[in-house]
Protein backbone atom coordinates (compact mmCIF):
# COMPACT_ATOMS: atom_id res chain seq x y z
CA UNK A 1 0.00 0.00 0.00
CA UNK A 2 1.24 2.99 -1.14
CA UNK A 3 0.86 5.69 1.41
CA UNK A 4 1.02 9.57 0.39
CA UNK A 5 2.20 11.63 3.40
CA UNK A 6 0.70 15.12 3.92
CA UNK A 7 1.94 17.96 5.99
CA UNK A 8 -0.62 19.95 7.38
CA UNK A 9 -0.66 23.65 5.88
CA UNK A 10 -0.03 26.11 8.56
CA UNK A 11 -1.95 28.96 7.19
CA UNK A 12 1.30 30.82 6.10
CA UNK A 13 2.56 29.16 3.08
CA UNK A 14 3.82 32.53 1.13
CA UNK A 15 5.23 34.22 4.17
CA UNK A 16 8.32 35.42 3.26
CA UNK A 17 9.20 37.10 6.83
CA UNK A 18 8.21 40.62 6.19
CA UNK A 19 6.13 42.18 8.40
CA UNK A 20 2.52 43.38 7.40
CA UNK A 21 2.88 46.91 6.23
CA UNK A 22 -0.45 47.80 7.79
CA UNK A 23 0.69 46.30 11.28
CA UNK A 24 4.34 48.39 10.47
CA UNK A 25 2.59 51.49 9.85
CA UNK A 26 0.06 51.17 12.95
CA UNK A 27 2.59 50.73 15.32
CA UNK A 28 5.08 53.88 13.95
CA UNK A 29 1.82 55.64 14.21
CA UNK A 30 0.99 54.40 17.98
CA UNK A 31 5.09 55.40 18.90
CA UNK A 32 4.78 59.01 17.85
CA UNK A 33 1.47 59.05 19.43
CA UNK A 34 -0.54 59.66 16.05
CA UNK A 35 -2.97 57.50 17.09
CA UNK A 36 -4.39 55.82 20.53
CA UNK A 37 -3.01 52.36 21.82
CA UNK A 38 -6.10 50.43 20.89
CA UNK A 39 -5.78 51.82 16.83
CA UNK A 40 -2.11 49.73 16.97
CA UNK A 41 -3.68 46.50 19.29
CA UNK A 42 -6.84 46.64 15.92
CA UNK A 43 -4.37 46.00 13.39
CA UNK A 44 -2.29 43.58 15.15
CA UNK A 45 -4.81 41.51 16.41
CA UNK A 46 -5.26 39.94 12.65
CA UNK A 47 -1.59 39.18 11.71
CA UNK A 48 1.06 36.84 11.71
CA UNK A 49 4.00 37.13 14.01
CA UNK A 50 6.50 34.57 14.57
CA UNK A 51 6.91 33.06 18.01
CA UNK A 52 10.92 32.05 18.68
CA UNK A 53 12.12 28.60 19.66
CA UNK A 54 15.47 28.51 20.65
CA UNK A 55 17.54 25.52 21.39
CA UNK A 56 17.23 24.56 25.47
CA UNK A 57 20.59 21.94 26.81
CA UNK A 58 18.76 19.06 28.47
CA UNK A 59 21.48 16.76 29.84
CA UNK A 60 25.58 16.48 29.23
CA UNK A 61 28.42 14.18 29.45
CA UNK A 62 31.86 14.60 30.37
CA UNK A 63 34.14 13.15 28.12
CA UNK A 64 37.32 11.06 29.37
CA UNK A 65 38.88 14.45 29.63
CA UNK A 66 36.37 16.08 31.75
CA UNK A 67 35.25 18.20 28.35
CA UNK A 68 31.28 18.72 28.67
CA UNK A 69 29.42 17.32 25.32
CA UNK A 70 25.75 17.83 24.47
CA UNK A 71 24.08 14.72 25.05
CA UNK A 72 20.14 16.42 24.69
CA UNK A 73 18.63 19.24 23.84
CA UNK A 74 15.15 20.31 23.07
CA UNK A 75 13.35 23.15 21.66
CA UNK A 76 11.39 25.96 23.46
CA UNK A 77 9.54 29.09 23.29
CA UNK A 78 11.00 31.76 25.09
CA UNK A 79 9.64 33.53 27.98
CA UNK A 80 11.26 36.76 29.71
CA UNK A 81 10.86 38.13 33.51
CA UNK A 82 10.02 41.90 33.27
CA UNK A 83 11.28 44.63 36.04
CA UNK A 84 8.23 43.72 37.68
CA UNK A 85 8.25 40.57 37.86
CA UNK A 86 5.82 39.37 35.57
CA UNK A 87 6.84 36.87 32.53
CA UNK A 88 5.92 37.64 28.64
CA UNK A 89 6.17 35.27 25.51
CA UNK A 90 7.77 36.53 22.74
CA UNK A 91 6.63 37.06 19.51
CA UNK A 92 8.14 39.46 16.39
CA UNK A 93 6.47 40.95 13.30
CA UNK A 94 8.88 39.97 11.34
CA UNK A 95 12.58 37.76 10.73
CA UNK A 96 14.07 41.37 11.18
CA UNK A 97 12.84 42.54 14.28
CA UNK A 98 13.12 38.72 15.66
CA UNK A 99 17.17 38.31 14.41
CA UNK A 100 17.63 41.76 15.88
CA UNK A 101 16.36 39.99 19.19
CA UNK A 102 18.42 36.77 18.93
CA UNK A 103 20.04 35.08 15.39
CA UNK A 104 19.62 31.61 16.37
CA UNK A 105 16.13 31.78 17.10
CA UNK A 106 13.58 30.07 14.84
CA UNK A 107 10.41 31.71 14.07
CA UNK A 108 7.11 30.01 14.08
CA UNK A 109 4.38 31.50 12.34
CA UNK A 110 0.94 31.78 14.05
CA UNK A 111 -1.54 34.19 14.68
CA UNK A 112 -1.42 36.52 17.19
CA UNK A 113 -4.64 35.13 19.51
CA UNK A 114 -3.13 32.03 18.69
CA UNK A 115 0.40 33.15 20.52
CA UNK A 116 -1.67 35.51 22.94
CA UNK A 117 -3.07 31.96 24.17
CA UNK A 118 -0.16 30.27 23.99
CA UNK A 119 1.09 33.23 26.60
CA UNK A 120 -1.70 31.97 28.61
CA UNK A 121 -1.15 28.48 28.58
CA UNK A 122 2.68 29.03 29.19
CA UNK A 123 1.56 31.07 32.48
CA UNK A 124 2.93 34.09 31.69
CA UNK A 125 1.21 37.64 31.96
CA UNK A 126 1.95 39.23 28.70
CA UNK A 127 2.41 38.87 25.24
CA UNK A 128 5.42 40.75 24.06
CA UNK A 129 5.64 42.09 20.07
CA UNK A 130 9.08 43.11 18.98
CA UNK A 131 11.23 43.19 21.84
CA UNK A 132 14.15 44.51 19.66
CA UNK A 133 12.23 47.13 18.15
CA UNK A 134 11.35 48.62 16.19
CA UNK A 135 8.34 49.46 18.62
CA UNK A 136 7.65 47.25 21.16
CA UNK A 137 4.27 46.30 22.30
CA UNK A 138 3.58 44.51 25.32
CA UNK A 139 -0.19 42.62 25.42
CA UNK A 140 -1.14 42.13 28.82
CA UNK A 141 -3.87 41.90 31.42
CA UNK A 142 -7.45 41.90 29.77
CA UNK A 143 -6.35 42.45 26.26
CA UNK A 144 -4.20 38.95 26.52
CA UNK A 145 -7.36 37.16 27.87
CA UNK A 146 -9.81 38.81 25.25
CA UNK A 147 -7.54 37.58 22.21
CA UNK A 148 -7.17 34.07 24.10
CA UNK A 149 -10.30 33.47 24.06
CA UNK A 150 -10.46 34.33 20.76
CA UNK A 151 -12.48 37.67 21.02
CA UNK A 152 -12.12 40.62 18.49
CA UNK A 153 -11.47 43.95 18.76
CA UNK A 154 -14.07 46.16 17.22
CA UNK A 155 -14.85 49.79 16.78
CA UNK A 156 -18.34 50.63 17.98
CA UNK A 157 -19.85 53.53 18.04
CA UNK A 158 -18.35 55.71 20.65
CA UNK A 159 -14.65 54.13 20.72
CA UNK A 160 -13.92 50.31 20.95
CA UNK A 161 -15.17 46.85 22.07
CA UNK A 162 -14.20 43.64 22.63
CA UNK A 163 -16.78 40.90 20.88
CA UNK A 164 -17.21 37.23 20.20
CA UNK A 165 -17.45 36.97 16.07
CA UNK A 166 -20.02 34.25 15.13
CA UNK A 167 -19.64 33.08 11.30
CA UNK A 168 -23.48 32.70 10.15
CA UNK A 169 -24.69 30.55 7.98
CA UNK A 170 -25.42 31.16 4.58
Amino acid sequence: MDLERVIPDPGFADDDGAASPSVMAALAAYAGGAVPRVEALAALQESRVLVPVVAVLGEVEHDENGLAHDKTSDMATVLITGRDGRTALLAFTSTASLEAWNPEARPVAVELRKAALSAIQDGAAALLVDVAGPVPFPVDSDELAALGEGLELLRVDDGWGWAKVVERPM
